[in-house]
């Protein structure tokens, strides 16, 4: 008999790329979620099965309300199924698909795109490293750096 598949749950943090919509990118747009990742970074499907109530997941907006909800796997779409974020809110009721997670490495630094409920898709980089720095450019122009203290932490600033 063999012993049953232990999930790597992890926290997988996406901010948004360098884009039309945000030329310098943005830490203040995204999403983290929580998933079952092989080894490669792969998203599990077989111990998402087993651990889907525990797979939750937020869309943070600038200065929008924070989405909260499941990361859910769907029938459909490329490749036969497609995997989204579902937000419990009454005021977001559109899915929001992740485009072609099932085929994507979760891994620092790699690019992966989330399609809107509206149908527009938008590029995000994997959270960067512990210890990396990262610019950001406020509204007036003046450039902050941060230095990321661990996953999944608020970035604290340093100076430059």
């Amino acid at each position: 008999m063999t012993e049953p598949r232990r999930a790597g749950l992890r926290k997988v943090v996406l901010y948004a790329a360098r884009s039309k919509e945000f030329p310098d990118g943005s830490i203040r747009h995204g999403y983290d979620f929580i998933a079952p990742l092989t080894e490669d970074g792969h998203i599990d499907l077989e111990a998402w099965k087993q651990h889907r109530n525990e797979c939750f997941a937020h869309r943070f907006w600038a200065d929008e309300p924070t989405l909260s909800g499941l990361l859910v796997h769907r029938a459909g779409g490329r490749g036969g199924s497609t995997w989204a974020f579902e937000w419990s809110s009454r005021d977001f009721e559109e899915e929001e698909q992740g485009y072609r997670f099932g085929d994507h490495a979760f891994k620092v630094g790699e690019y992966v795109s989330v399609r809107e409920g509206d149908g527009h898709m938008l590029t995000f980089r994997h959270a960067f490293k512990v210890g990396e720095y990262v610019s950001v450019r406020e509204g007036d122009g003046h450039m902050l750096t941060f230095r990321l203290a661990s996953v999944g932490s608020p970035l604290t600033p340093t100076l430059t």
